[in-house]
């Protein structure tokens, strides 16, 4: 999922690698999001709570600066598998936070 739109200058945006692989449920989506995202002490490990540091730039990590945030979600592909119904929210969560969020893209990786 790309949010994209003219105008939008991805190729400056700060990139942020979110690697899935090997994990094998919400918790462990959550923690992968805590380490990627250097969200902070309070952040409530759970979809709202991912939802509002996703769409709000003063909790991103603060090398983003005013150049917007591509988050970049790679090794997703077996978690969706293993726990389609979690990776169908996850996936709601990442496209309405870059819907409501113009300098937050968030894309999934389709190669290795």
């Amino acid at each position: 999922m790309t949010h994209d739109e003219p105008g939008r200058d991805l190729p400056g945006r700060h990139v942020v690698t979110l690697d899935l692989d090997g994990v094998a449920d919400k918790a462990d989506l959550m923690e992968r999001c805590v380490r990627a995202l250097e969200l902070p002490e309070w952040f409530g490990r759970n979809w709202d709570a991912l939802a509002d540091s996703l769409g709000d730039p003063s909790v991103w990590p603060a090398a983003v600066g005013e150049r917007g945030l591509l988050v970049l979600v790679t090794g997703w592909r077996t978690y969706a598998r293993t726990r389609p119904d979690e990776w169908t929210i996850a996936e709601d969560v990442f496209a309405q936070a870059a819907d409501r969020t113009p300098a937050l893209t968030v894309a999934l990786a389709l190669g290795a």
